[in-house]
């Protein structure tokens, strides 16, 4: 029995099963360390970001969100967390502007998209030093930025409908909590501790700028 060809055959049925398959046996030049997954050492070695990893990751998202976090790289970089975001704005923007039909779409579509990526970049900016101050963990800010990254880019293509923001939301905030918990290595009481700190945060920046962005009534 050829067993070389066997585990050959094995490797690349796993590589195709999964986003973030582990790899203990095919290491690519330069990423000599084992338990690194396939798909992720092979982007990080060519430095691209593709609409393949996009779908993928997506669908990884929606259905297994806590093997996908388990599976993310510390060191996954900034690019495809970005760059799932931006393609899920862009998509939030185009569906925003296809239900208002604004008279300069131009305009309105910048401020979605400037609004949702800007969203994520602040309440991870707050989540992060909220780490920071009452777990003191060794995580970088980009790593820490790939779990709000993932889990805002997922939920802003239901987000355009209004009547679904009580649902996408709560599942949001339990997306970044499920990542904290199993990318960053916090436990549940501390992601729970800064996710209510945070979002006490968030609520009263919009109470207070609100009074500033919308015009006086009466």
């Amino acid at each position: 029995m050829d067993t070389g060809r066997g585990k050959d055959l094995l490797y690349q049925g796993n590589r195709k099963k999964d986003l973030f398959w582990t790899d203990t046996n095919h290491a690519f030049a330069g990423y000599p360390g084992k338990n690194r997954s396939v798909l992720v050492t092979k982007m990080e070695k060519t430095g691209k970001f593709n609409l393949r990893f996009y779908f993928s990751a997506l669908t990884e998202m929606v259905r297994e969100p806590g093997k996908f976090f388990s599976d993310l790289p510390a060191d996954i970089g900034v690019k495809r967390p970005l760059g799932f975001l931006l393609i899920s704005g862009l998509i939030y923007a185009a569906a925003g502007l296809a239900r208002s039909m604004p008279s300069d779409p131009i305009l309105l579509g910048s401020i979605l998209l400037v609004n949702a990526v800007g969203m994520t970049f602040i309440t991870a900016g707050i989540g992060y030093m909220l780490m920071l101050m009452f777990v003191r963990k060794g995580v970088t800010f980009l790593s820490f930025f790939s779990v709000y990254a993932f889990s805002s880019g997922v939920v802003l293509l239901a987000s355009w409908l209004p009547f679904f923001v009580w649902l996408t939301e709560p599942w949001k905030w339990w997306l970044i909590g499920t990542g904290m918990i199993k990318a960053l290595g916090l436990r549940w009481t501390q992601a729970i501790l800064i996710l209510v700190v945070s979002f006490a945060i968030v609520a009263l920046l919009f109470w207070s700028v609100l009074p500033i962005v919308l015009p006086r009534v009466g």
